[in-house]
Formats: structure tokens, sequence, C-alpha cells
């Protein structure tokens, strides 16, 4: 026997405003008899210091108590029959429940439609979006629960659910990207490179854009004008900066969410090369900055080039400066429109 919650959307996503309708599918070798069904709705900010992003006094808090955004559980009367519909009010919230006193043997699936909402009018919720960081991790889940007794086993059931801003509190038209002109040589950067790059010299310059939405691909351009050294790769890095306050301090990590390839290998000199980045949705999010935690967002053009130290040294953290590589980090602001 089991059980499981599938909702009305493939994507799972929705907007605070509107109803979290689905359907709980059980499926049992056997009628069985339960003395209630829950469902409960759990929002929070779950936030964590490690050693790398503090020191050792903020370290010693490791897990810090959630920020909650919504908690809503709701508990049915078991002596109804499948046929009765149940409204059950919590607070101003409504659920309307098929609901049952005995689950019935069933060859096939047997469901019970729901329908929840998560902010009515007038309450004053804020609902940050879905966010999965290193360090803030911003979760929506929905969990039921059909209780058998003390001597018996509950059957449970979690699902995880998207929330994007409320439409109403978004720009109606379309956010312009702002773009942002770079260029990259041997005197912008900030660390020791090799005699070879100092004295040859080298020019990479483009424009990349500074604010999109989070939905649309962060897109640009760069253009190798001169280098006495051959290159050995270009990359992207996209970067979030996520901050936690702690007591009186600010623990703030910067980790990796991906990496993309712009060229592989000496690439033509003048040439453009297109940057074309698809952001990864639950990894990104609009920047937040809120009272205990924020969370922002970096992006840095990486140029390698080929020295006989790039393959005698060890493979280390991509953000570390090193003599073989020239770098250029922009802030990059996502937004939300409707």
């Amino acid at each position: 026997m089991s059980v499981e919650i599938k909702l009305s959307r493939s994507n799972r996503t929705y907007h605070p405003n509107e109803p979290l309708q689905g359907k709980i599918i059980t499926k049992l070798p056997s009628s069985l008899s339960h003395r209630g069904i829950q469902l409960t709705v759990n929002g929070s900010v779950n936030l964590q210091v490690r050693g790398g992003s503090a020191g050792l006094i903020e370290s010693l808090y490791g897990v810090l108590k959630p920020v909650r955004i919504v908690y809503l559980p709701i508990s049915l009367s078991p002596f109804l029959s499948l046929s009765q519909c149940l409204l059950v009010h919590h607070g101003r919230r409504a659920l309307r429940f098929n609901h049952l006193g005995r689950l019935l043997q069933a060859q096939h699936r047997q469901c019970i439609p729901f329908s929840i909402i998560l902010n009515h009018k007038g309450e004053d919720i804020k609902f940050y979006e879905t966010f999965h960081g290193a360090n803030i991790n911003i979760q929506y889940l929905l969990t039921v629960d059909i209780v058998r007794g003390y001597l018996h086993k509950s059957l449970s059931a979690t699902v995880e659910f998207i929330i994007e801003s409320e439409l109403a509190n978004l720009p109606q038209k379309p956010v312009s990207p702002e773009t942002v002109f770079f260029y990259i040589t041997q005197d912008t950067q900030r660390h020791a490179l090799l005699p070879e790059l100092k004295s040859g010299g080298f020019k990479v310059s483009g424009r990349i854009c500074t604010q999109c939405l989070v939905s649309d691909p962060l897109v640009g351009e760069l253009t190798v004008e001169t280098s006495a050294v051959p290159i050995y790769s270009i990359d992207v890095h996209l970067l979030r900066v996520e901050s936690i306050m702690v007591g009186e301090k600010i623990a703030t990590e910067t980790s990796i969410v991906q990496t993309t390839q712009i060229a592989d290998g000496d690439v033509c000199r003048t040439i453009s090369l297109p940057i074309y980045l698809i952001l990864p949705r639950l990894l990104t999010c609009p920047t937040v900055f809120a009272g205990p935690f924020s969370v922002e967002f970096k992006v840095t053009i990486v140029v390698t080039f080929q020295t006989e130290l790039y393959n005698v040294q060890p493979k280390s953290d991509p953000r570390s400066f090193r003599k073989w590589v020239a770098m250029e980090s922009l802030p990059l602001e996502l937004v939300q429109s409707q």
C-alpha cells in the first residue's frame, strides 16, 4: 500500500495568491481504517553556517533556527464517507477535501482532490521564491499523513512545490537587461601573473548583462583582441553570494552555481564570441535582501592560458587566483516580472 501527492501542474510552480491544487492518490491491497487525514503546508528558510564561511565562534552555531514563511496544518475528521465533501476553515483559509473514514480496496488508484489558498488578500506574509543554495535553502513542502492509530504506522508522502513571486507585485512591462562593457588585461589583475603574461600582454574585451530575468538566459559577447601567450580556454562562472546574520556578525560564502565554457583552445583574434547561459531555476532566484539573510549573484569571466605550469600544477578551486589565469568579476542582479 502506498500514498502519494500529485499536483495539478507538472512543473509544480505556483504563485502565493493561486490555489495549490492536486490529488492524494492511494493504492491499497485491502480496505484500511484510519483516524484522520492531515495535510500540512510548510515553507521555511533553512540557514547553516560552515567553518569555511565564518570564524571559529560563528562556525559553532552550525545550523541556525529556520525562518518560517508559512505553516498550515489541517486535520480532518475521520467520520465521513467517500461521497461527502468537507470544507475546513483554518483561520481565513479553506480547504475543500473529499474525505473518508475508511479507504476501500481498489484495483486501481483512488484519488482524493484538494485545493488550498496559501495567501489570502489582506494577509501580510512575505513569500520568498524557491532557492537551493550551499548555506541557504528556501523550500516549500506539502505533506499528507494518514493516521492509522497507535499500533500501525501512518502512511505519509511529501512533495516539494516551487513558489514564484506574486504577479501583482511584479512589473507588468518586461525588464530590459542592463549591459556592462568589460575588458581584461594584465593591468586589471589584482594577483601575480606569469612573467610571459606580464611582458607579452593580452586584452580581452566584451559586454555582458548585469541585470536580467531569472527565466531569461544571460547573454553577452567577448573578443580576444591580443594575446602573446596561446589561450587554453575561456569560461564563465555563475556565482552565488550567500550572507547570513550570526549574532552581531555576517557570515558570507561565495560558491559556484555553474560553469559554462565559451571557447576551447587558442581562439582567433578579433572575432566576437557569443555568451549564452541558461540559468538553473532551483539554484537561482531573484536577488534577496532580507533581515537575517541575503542572496546575491556574480558572473566571472575566466581566461586560462596555455603554460607548462598549468599541466604541472594540480587542479584547484576555479575561484582562486592562479598565475596563468586572468579574470573579471561583475555583480549580477536577477529579477522577476510578469
